[in-house]
């Protein structure tokens, strides 16, 4: 029986994705809930199971192909027996004992590479070896192909292969004042972010008010509690809870800056949904943390850690990703004294953080050395008006600089 692979439905906000990786190729052996290929839209990827033990007969799509819900990506045999994999092979082995085991198949290194990529190789006598890929768990891509080949006719200067015979020796390259330039296409998240933030330029009024914080209480807590911390709860006590819970009674008290537009209307939320920016080797991400202000420090840093992971591995699902009327960044965890954050549409305001750095403050008349943080909040001047901006800030200011009131909820 033949089953059609679709394409699942995608949400409202999405309107289609691109074929990212076939991790199967046709007449493959494939186990029910196994990862047959990666969609890749505007925000996260979509991992497409098996809906059955099979065999794959067709490919509809190749990878770079654009796709919408419904559509048929591929077809699966149930009846057909196909190339396994060693462990394959091995399960079948062993769940039916009174049949003589074949030997697994024995896949040639093409077999590891979509048709698209395997053709470019071949028609370009191009050993894979020589290839790092950067599609999923470092399989190579057709980007990868393409930029090999680009490579390969320039020489280009800082490669690891060396230029085919003809062209000048890299040295000489060097000194000749070659310029060496690649060409890589976006890809969907990186178009996505690009759109929005443009949008973002384009549609808000923004400015930005800065304040400073001194966290010696929040350093002083953390060391105090940190290991009782994480044996309780099983995560680290980090930072970003501290910001979250300021962020969260900041926003109950001006509820304005948790407020977005729409058309000629304010929409106020009662609620404090705080998206988190996080950073993938594919761009930033914004999973939420919806009803922050009613969550503890655990269970933020608890959720916090679980986003990150899950963003690191490609997992997060769209739902982690929509919505929100808040936004928090730290660009301080890579070093970042200063910056102006970009609002992320359609929210009004967004929160950075930045590096902590002891400095020399004045404290009952003498000159101490106190870890401080510089805070921004870049916000919609359209409906926050300058005196809600930094009365804002100086709530997340007094929240962390005595952090008992923010915890005893005074």
């Amino acid at each position: 029986m033949s089953i059609e692979i679709k394409v699942p439905v995608l949400p409202e906000s999405v309107s289609d994705a691109t074929v990212a990786t076939w991790h199967k190729q046709p007449g493959d052996f494939v186990q029910r809930d196994e990862n047959l290929v990666d969609l890749e839209t505007d925000k996260v990827v979509l991992e497409v199971p098996a809906p059955a033990d099979g065999v794959l007969q067709s490919q509809a799509f190749a990878e770079g192909d654009v796709v919408t819900s419904g559509q048929v990506l591929g077809v699966l045999d149930e009846q057909a027996e196909g190339k396994r994999t060693t462990s394959q092979a091995a399960e079948k082995t062993a769940s039916t004992p009174e049949t003589p085991a074949a030997e697994p198949a024995t896949q040639a290194p093409a077999g590891d590479y979509s048709p698209a990529v395997r053709k470019l190789l071949e028609e370009n006598d191009i050993d894979p070896a020589t290839i790092q890929g950067t599609g999923r768990g470092g399989r190579i891509i057709k980007e990868d192909v393409l930029n090999a080949i680009k490579e390969r006719e320039t020489g280009s200067v800082g490669s690891d292969r060396p230029a085919p015979a003809g062209n000048l020796p890299v040295e000489t390259v060097a000194i000749s004042g070659a310029r060496p330039e690649d060409r890589v296409p976006m890809t969907r998240l990186r178009k996505r972010i690009a759109e929005r933030l443009q949008e973002s330029q384009r549609n808000t009024v923004m400015l930005t008010s800065f304040n400073e914080v001194d966290l010696s209480t929040v350093i002083a807590i953390r060391k105090q509690y940190r290991e009782a911390f994480e044996k309780k709860h099983g995560v680290k006590l980090g930072f970003m809870s501290f910001f979250v819970k300021a962020a969260a009674e900041a926003l109950r008290k001006h509820p304005i800056v948790n407020a977005s537009v729409d058309g000629d209307d304010i929409i106020y939320h009662g609620y404090q949904d705080i998206g988190i920016a996080v950073a993938t080797d594919k761009g930033l991400v914004v999973p939420i943390l919806r009803n922050a202000g009613e969550m503890t420090l655990a269970e933020i840093e608890g959720q916090i850690a679980s986003y990150a992971k899950q963003a690191r591995e490609g997992g997060l699902k769209l739902e982690d990703l929509q919505g929100g009327t808040f936004t928090i960044t730290n660009g301080g965890v890579f070093g970042s004294l200063f910056s102006t954050p970009i609002i992320n549409p359609p929210q009004s305001a967004i929160l950075g953080m930045h590096a902590i750095k002891e400095r020399p403050m004045v404290v009952d008349g003498e000159i101490v050395a106190r870890p401080m943080m510089y805070i921004a909040l870049t916000y919609d001047h359209r409906i926050i008006d300058g005196k809600d901006a930094v009365l804002f800030l100086v709530e997340i200011k007094n929240a962390l600089e005595d952090p008992h009131r923010l915890l005893l909820n005074l």
